[in-house]
């Protein structure tokens, strides 16, 4: 029977990034993916890289700090691997806190007058910050890391869910799916908000719906930058779309769109932008983010000899892959890895 030297469970932007970085460390990656890869969260998401965070805990912030830094290497990687054009953009976010929301050091005054930043927001009320933060084409990016993971002949099963970690004594031996089963000595549970199904080692993430829309046909130069407030978020892409999210849903696996929802998200994009009355809705979705306990990651090794975990990072999934698919496989291989990831361990959850 073939083996490998690592599988990985689920083929999302994280699984696909740590299979191309475990590749270049001359492992022999297999990925098991339950559907096609990069269709659930990693496609669905916004793409913002908001390491802007003043709520989360000091860990969290570091780590989001360090794999902001690595986006542009990342993506250019990438794109030369690929030839796609990934679409990552670094015009800043203009900012609306709430009266109560905690302003960090990232939150700095804007570097000119908004009328002059974003005519089209001028109207909108409360003090506006800026915010030195990226967003990409998550889409994009995803179909990049795939076909680089097929360029190094990264191998890959899909359609197939791993129901279950193959096990001799204490030491991991493969995966087993519906169908058929596949042998290696590590295992990496890549999963996302399906970690949790696959057994014997209880991982606690949970779904987290979260319905989004995209506009066409506005002006061009409505937007430029990305702009969070109160009622939501728009992220401008270079090929005229506006990107408008997102609901935060306790639903369970539903990822059916409701139209009431998009209807009122596109009004309050319009409270924010007059100007997108006239834009006309041509994609409505919902992907399921990661949840965790604690709104962390879940990185690291568990108590089963050969089996890891890289999961859980609920709406951060784009922002953190790059810190991730190089820490995680760094770990994986028996390096010391350059962060400490002590704070996301498994263990945590007993």
């Amino acid at each position: 029977m073939k083996t490998w030297d690592v599988i990985l469970v689920g083929g999302g932007i994280i699984g696909l990034s740590l299979a191309i970085a475990l590749h270049k460390r001359g492992v022999k990656v297999l990925i098991v993916e339950k559907s096609e890869p990069g269709r659930e969260a990693s496609s669905a998401a916004a793409g913002m890289l908001e390491d802007y965070s003043p709520t989360m805990p000091e860990p969290f912030q570091k780590f989001a700090a360090l794999s902001a830094r690595m986006y542009p290497e990342f993506v250019h990687e990438l794109q030369d691997e690929s030839g796609i054009h990934i679409d990552l953009r670094d015009d800043g976010a203009i900012f609306f806190p709430e009266p109560n929301d905690a302003i960090g050091e990232g939150a700095l005054p804007l570097p000119a007058p908004l009328s002059e930043l974003e005519a089209s927001l001028a109207g909108y009320p409360g003090t506006a910050y800026y915010l030195k933060e990226r967003s990409v084409d998550p889409r994009a990016l995803v179909a990049a890391a795939l076909k680089a993971a097929k360029h190094r002949q990264v191998d890959l099963v899909t359609g197939s869910a791993v129901i279950d970690i193959v096990r001799s004594g204490a030491q991991v031996t493969g995966v087993r799916t519906e169908r058929s089963a596949y042998a290696a000595p590590v295992v990496v549970n890549c999963a996302g908000a399906w970690a949790g199904e696959v057994s014997p080692l209880p991982v606690p993430t949970r779904p987290v719906k979260g319905q989004m829309l995209a506009l066409v046909g506005m002006s061009k130069g409505t937007l430029r930058h990305v702009v969070r407030s109160k009622d939501g978020y728009l992220v401008p892409r270079s090929d005229g779309r506006l990107v408008i999210g997102a609901t935060m849903e306790e639903a369970g696996y539903d990822k059916r769109t409701e139209a009431a929802t998009i209807q009122r998200m596109h009004q309050a994009a319009v409270r924010m932008v007059p100007a997108l009355a006239q834009a006309r809705v041509v994609e409505a979705w919902a992907g399921l983010r990661p949840g965790t306990p604690d709104n962390m990651p879940i990185l690291g090794a568990t108590r089963i000899e050969g089996y890891f975990v890289a999961t859980g990072h609920f709406r951060d999934g784009i922002l953190l892959t790059p810190a991730t698919a190089k820490v995680m496989a760094q770990l994986i291989t028996g390096n010391p890895p350059e962060f400490d990831l002590t704070a996301f361990s498994p263990a945590r959850f007993g």
